[in-house]
């Protein structure tokens, strides 16, 4: 079947087509991106703004066209932090419904953080051993750690990249003390989870996931997007520490010039890069792989998985219990004759 992923956030609305089956990888067949400029429509109060709420409700109405257009079978639309965390939540997603026929859902962070690990730990198998997750996104950031198919822990923290550009670099380029109030702030949040993390022990591999960290990479050389998935991309924080001041002294315009950085996320980025060194400084990370499976991927497999729990493969037989020694006798289980 052809599924859809529609992801409705801050910076844009991104639908996600896949041919999937039972057993088998989604396959990418289109992907449509939708500006929505959420972050720029936050009011002081917590509302995203009547402008805002038109581009989003314009940018789904286009996607699920797209959607459709591509003949997609099963479509699954959500929002992220933007939407999810405003006052006027409920309005918006009942205008999405009236104008476009669709009710999105919304998800946890603590969900959010779960699927994205999800989808990391299938990229990655189970060599990948114990695996720590960062995502950084508008709204929030995205911690999992765990061994197996399901993470042990999944938290959500408000320090996405759009929230605290706005909550703190309010000149462009930022002041010096803004930096600092935002890199204190920073600090202090995950100081919270910190010493939790650490207690789980020290994973084998670290990966990251979200435009944040894919953006830092490609400015610290990694290969572009159109090397395609398979290609080794990776980040160190010493690379992270070196472009912060480097990015402090630009302006939004001129960040949207360097590569890897789309104007749109421009002005975010700083605030993004400032998260990532925290953070991989404060759990005493190196280096990142950066993951090309996240949420939307998430999705997908957890669709995918529901789809094998309902059919049966192969029927099974009684259980037997095998003799000790040659020439035993096998009793069945439940007592039946062999």
């Amino acid at each position: 079947m052809r599924l859809g992923v529609l992801d409705i956030g801050s910076n844009s609305a991104q639908l996600q087509v896949v041919d999937v089956r039972a057993g088998a990888p989604p396959l990418p067949a289109h992907c449509v991106k939708e500006p929505t400029l959420l972050g720029e429509a936050i009011d002081a109060d917590g509302s995203i703004d009547e402008a805002g709420v038109e581009r989003a409700v314009r940018a789904v109405k286009d996607a699920v066209a797209a959607a459709y257009h591509h003949g997609v079978d099963q479509l699954y639309t959500f929002v992220t932090s933007a939407i999810r965390d405003a006052t006027n939540r409920e309005e918006i997603i009942d205008e999405i419904q009236r104008v476009v026929g669709i009710r999105p859902q919304y998800l946890s962070g603590q969900q959010e953080a779960r699927l994205t690990y999800v989808a990391a730990h299938r990229w990655y198998g189970w060599s990948a051993g114990r695996l720590l997750l960062l995502d950084i996104g508008g709204g929030s950031m995205e911690i999992a750690l765990g061994r197996d198919a399901e993470p042990e822990l999944a938290l959500s923290l408000p320090v996405g990249a759009g929230r605290l550009t706005r909550a703190f670099l309010h000149h462009d380029p930022p002041r010096p003390g803004q930096l600092k109030a935002l890199r204190r702030h920073v600090h202090d949040t995950l100081a919270e989870v910190v010493d939790r993390l650490r207690w789980e022990s020290v994973p084998q591999r670290v990966v990251a996931t979200s435009k944040t960290f894919k953006q830092l990479a490609r400015l610290a050389g990694a290969p572009p997007q159109r090397e395609g998935p398979f290609v080794r991309r990776t980040l160190h924080v010493g690379d992270v520490r070196e472009w912060i001041p480097r990015l402090a002294k630009l302006s939004a315009k001129q960040r949207g010039r360097l590569r890897g950085v789309s104007q749109p996320r421009a002005r975010q980025t700083l605030a993004g890069a400032v998260v990532a060194h925290s953070a991989m400084s404060a759990l005493g990370v190196e280096q990142v792989r950066i993951c090309p499976w996240a949420l939307r991927e998430g999705i997908m497999l957890q669709h995918l998985a529901t789809m094998a729990d309902a059919e049966v493969a192969l029927p099974l037989q009684p259980l037997v219990r095998l003799p000790e020694a040659a020439g035993a006798t096998v009793t069945p289980l439940h007592g039946d004759s062999v």
